[in-house]
């Protein structure tokens, strides 16, 4: 089961994706050289049950990854060319961060709490348009990175504009940027010169969050400095779909009940060193197909 700290899981079978006929755009682009290098961690931030380690040799092939996840601006625009429904919406519900979702819904005794992360909540009517839930939308966040959006929903974007999901190695060389093992795509200061690189929490998790960096919930794309290939936001903000599936790095499954599960990569605005230090370059986490929630969004790669 995923760590429900970073995200819960709906649960549900998997649904099946609906094709989408190509006939969009995804600019923004950025080539990443590939090459060798070491992939995962064996130290000790490295969580062990994750397959972070051991570390190895992964080979990548030069590729192009977008600098941003994909804004809710660029998924608008592919749901009112196509007509796209996303798998929250259909399910008529989504998880919402308990301090982001409305006063009203956060103290009903009968809103649903995941039992394992009561600060997760399933909110009625939460979906992409409306990330909080009702009354909340994306009129203020067209550069938001697109959440409540499942992995079936991110292909269905790919399928659009001709692109894919990067795999795991992909993601992670291009997270890196070029600084070999380092924790972050920084380097391995979390605050060099007392600057916020990333999107996390800081303060009482659940409960008071500081806000050093800036924000709560997600920031618009682009508010921190990108790394060696220009690419923003690769730990911290929202978690990513990749293209692979869980398993260790030999090939086995990490968690058999996980099966059929694909691997996030990046943290979230959620992620806080007290539970969840999973916003480093290495770290890994994994989703059903259909899960959606409040800090999961994705970005796109192309071959070179």
């Amino acid at each position: 089961m995923s760590d429900q700290c970073c995200s819960p899981t709906r649960d549900t079978s998997a649904t099946v994706r609906t094709a989408v006929r190509r006939g969009g755009e995804h600019r923004g682009l950025v080539n990443v050289p590939g090459g060798v290098f070491l992939m995962g961690e064996d130290g000790p931030d490295a969580k062990v049950g994750d397959g972070e380690g051991p570390v190895r040799e992964v080979e990548v092939a030069p590729f192009r990854l977008s600098a941003t996840c994909v804004t809710n601006r660029q998924f608008a625009a592919f749901v009112k060319a196509t007509g796209s429904v996303t798998e929250a919406e259909r399910f008529g519900w989504s998880f919402v961060f308990h301090l982001l979702a409305p006063v009203e819904v956060r103290s009903s005794p009968s809103v649903r709490r995941v039992a394992a992360a009561p600060w997760w909540l399933a909110v009625e009517g939460a979906s992409w348009r409306s990330p909080d839930g009702p009354g909340s939308s994306i009129a203020d966040r067209s550069q938001h990175p697109v959440v409540h959006v499942s992995h079936n929903d991110a292909r269905a974007y790919c399928d659009w504009t001709g692109t894919r999901l990067p795999t795991e190695g992909e993601w992670e060389f291009a997270a890196r940027g070029g600084l070999g093992q380092q924790r972050f795509p920084w380097g391995d200061d979390l605050t060099p010169n007392g600057r916020w690189r990333c999107n996390i929490w800081q303060g009482d998790f659940p409960h008071a969050n500081t806000e050093d960096d800036g924000h709560l919930g997600a920031a618009p794309v682009r508010t921190y400095a990108p790394n060696g290939y220009g690419l923003y936001e690769m730990t911290g903000n929202v978690w990513e779909w990749t293209a692979d599936h869980w398993a260790m790095p030999d090939g086995s499954p990490v968690d058999p009940a996980a099966d059929g599960h694909l691997v996030r990569k990046g943290g979230s605005y959620l992620c806080h060193d007290s539970y969840c230090n999973r916003y480093r370059c290495a770290a890994r986490d994994h989703s059903a197909p259909d899960d959606a929630t409040g800090n999961i969004g994705f970005r796109v790669a192309a071959d070179a």
